[in-house]
């Protein structure tokens, strides 16, 4: 970052004090354009830590943010995004990076605000808003979520491997710093003592900082370079896998609607031409040499292959994936028949054989029970439950048996499943487990 000087920072103040006043951000643009494009986004940020330490309230720095983002969308408008139709993921991506901005900025301007407290007692109100803006910024794990999962697969399948892995170990760091953090606010708030509060502060500047440093890589280095690499139909698998995971900003009208049907990684022929070489940015070029790059032509369908919704399986697979589940099923059809039942070589249930293939569900329980399973068994038919719970004992090991309906992606019930679960160890030693916890 470029060394500010006093003229810029007092040109930032007017700034503010005529945003204050309710002038519209738009005409200061357009007054103050030889500062705005002298000064990058990242350098209004440190200016407004600074006026922190100069006594100019929280709540009125705060009124900077929209015209830093206002600022951050142009200082990125001379690339290809500029002409990217609204409702496209990289739209939408950038417009969840602009929410991101205006959080990340508000945790670092509170942050100093701590700095300069001389009692502690002057923390609580700071302290109280950080906490709103730190949960609010939880939701930055959606964010990072979607580019994990559905867009980092096409630039592995390209063979460009080093940058998704680089940036989110990045992304990772973040998400466990916000986790960090909110546990030691949670301490400062209930005893806020100078030192406390002052180490908070230090660790909020400095995850404000990492945050705003990866919005800026993304929009700056990673979506232009997807936008040259991507085809229409990888668009539209990530448009519509991204519906179904969610937002953080309102999504509003969508004038981008895809002509090509949703194409998945494993789908794609993904090399990278040497003219599309020629479309990325000097700093993803730097991170990415074309004599590196070995597309991933791995074929995961195969002859044989039973095709579901969410992959492929050989029978062969099929019956070693349930072998391999520390869970028992029996799934019976609508007609309350068992047409199939899993065996477990980790976790035992209930001894059953092939004969129970074709006798009703409720014959395989004993005559005391046998009502008692039909009567769930058809209260769930109807819908009149979700599924049902049910504990019990097999000599001393300790049995968790749902029982829950079986359903088509349109809804039509086609059956009912048992799922059988020992669960002997949790329940006996739940302090132990809870030891074992890791959050991920």
């Amino acid at each position: 970052m470029s060394t500010t000087n006093d003229k810029d920072k007092e040109i930032v103040k007017e700034l503010l004090k005529a945003i204050h006043k309710g002038v519209d951000p738009a005409e200061l643009k357009k007054e103050f354009r030889e500062i705005l494009t002298r000064v990058s986004p990242f350098e209004i940020a440190f200016i407004e830590q600074e006026l922190v330490k100069e006594g100019i309230s929280v709540s009125d720095i705060l009124n900077l943010c929209d015209l830093h983002v206002e600022l951050f969308r142009d200082f990125l408008a001379t690339r290809e995004l500029k002409n990217v139709p609204k409702g496209h993921p990289i739209d939408l991506l950038t417009r969840e990076n602009e929410w991101i901005l205006k959080q990340a900025e508000a945790l670092g301007i509170y942050a100093q605000a701590l700095t300069i407290l001389k009692s502690p007692r002057d923390s609580v109100e700071y302290l109280n808003a950080l906490q709103t803006y730190l949960r609010e910024l939880k939701k930055i794990r959606i964010h990072y979520r979607k580019l994990q999962m559905f867009v980092y697969p096409y630039l592995e399948r390209r063979g460009i491997v080093a940058v998704p892995r680089v940036l989110w170990g990045r992304e990772d760091q973040v998400i466990v710093k916000i986790r960090e953090i909110e546990n030691n606010l949670e301490k400062a708030v209930k005893d806020p003592t100078l030192d406390i509060v002052g180490k908070l502060a230090q660790e909020l500047i400095v995850l404000s900082k990492e945050i705003q440093e990866l919005v800026f890589r993304e929009n700056k280095i990673l979506y232009p370079a997807l936008h040259a690499l991507f085809t229409e139909g990888e668009w539209a698998a990530i448009a519509e896998l991204s519906e179904e995971l969610g937002y953080i900003v309102e999504v509003g009208e969508k004038l981008w609607v895809p002509e090509e049907r949703p194409l998945y990684p494993y789908e794609a022929q993904a090399v990278v031409e040497p003219e599309q070489m020629e479309k990325l940015s000097e700093e993803f070029k730097s991170l990415v040499k074309q004599k590196d790059i070995q597309a991933d032509t791995y074929k995961v369908k195969r002859d044989g292959d039973l095709e579901l919704p969410t992959g492929f399986l050989t029978p062969r697979e099929i019956d070693g994936v349930f072998r391999a589940m520390p869970i028992e099923i029996t799934y019976a059809d609508t007609n309350d028949r068992v047409r199939f039942f899993s065996e477990s070589e980790i976790a035992g249930g209930f001894p059953r054989s092939k004969t129970i293939l074709g006798r009703l569900l409720y014959y395989c329980h004993p005559p005391r029970l046998e009502n008692y399973v039909k009567v769930n068994v058809e209260a769930l038919k109807k819908g009149q439950f979700k599924y049902r719970e049910f504990w019990t004992r097999m000599g001393d090991r300790i049995i968790r048996v749902m029982i829950a309906p079986a359903k088509n992606r349109e809804g039509e019930l086609l059956g009912v499943l048992e799922i059988v679960e020992d669960l002997t160890e949790v329940v006996n030693n739940p302090d132990e487990i809870k030891k074992k916890i890791v959050v991920l």
